[in-house]
């Protein structure tokens, strides 16, 4: 028996690997056309099942972006949980590693959580709690890591150095220039400099 046919492009498919398709495509597409710019049909075809299919997964668009928003989270990561190849680096490495960015060619879009935030407005309040979750959980974790460098006011160098991060990535977006991280990078090393020798 041969390998499986792959389908044709808008082709639809079924089956298994459909809600994954659709989580795929709305990565893409919610990220680099936009929430409000993308269609239930646009998704749909993009991940190649039928509107059907996708409804049957998720209940509504708004539940297709909350989820898109959850894995988001979990690509974005924790600088307080390290990867395993960064568990070896000092709380102050690690703090200042949230600015080393890699930034894949074409153009920068910001930051997904922070579009999201805009985009939905009122009319997605869920996908409203779900960033503002993230953000905080973000500031929280600089304040913890910042504790865990020794800083003798972590709360405010972790509220500094998420400012400094969300600019970084503001200015980045709109000049479509990965400069702003290495300016922000200057700057927090400066922060934390200060912070830890108080």
């Amino acid at each position: 028996m041969g390998a499986p046919r792959q389908a044709a492009e808008g082709e639809v498919r079924g089956g298994r690997g459909a809600r994954k398709r659709i989580l795929e495509a709305a990565a893409r597409l919610f990220y680099r056309e936009g929430i409000n710019a993308t269609g239930v049909e646009r998704l749909a075809s993009e991940a190649q099942v039928s509107k059907r299919t996708l409804y049957q997964h998720f209940p509504s668009k708004s539940a297709v972006v909350e989820e898109y928003l959850r894995g988001m989270q979990q690509w974005v990561g924790d600088p307080v949980s390290p990867t395993p190849c960064e568990a070896d680096r000092t709380p102050r490495a690690r703090l200042l590693a949230v600015f080393d960015r890699s930034l894949p060619p074409g153009q920068l879009r910001g930051c997904p959580f922070h579009n999201a935030a805009v985009e939905a407005g009122e009319a997605m309040p869920e996908v409203q709690d779900i960033v503002h979750r993230h953000k905080q959980e973000f500031i929280d974790s600089l304040i913890a890591l910042a504790k865990q460098a020794g800083a003798t006011n972590p709360r405010l160098l972790g509220q500094q150095l998420a400012v400094l991060y969300e600019g970084a990535a503001a200015l980045g977006t709109s000049l479509d220039d990965p400069a702003p991280w290495a300016h922000a990078r200057k700057a927090a090393q400066v922060l934390i400099d200060q912070a830890l020798e108080a």
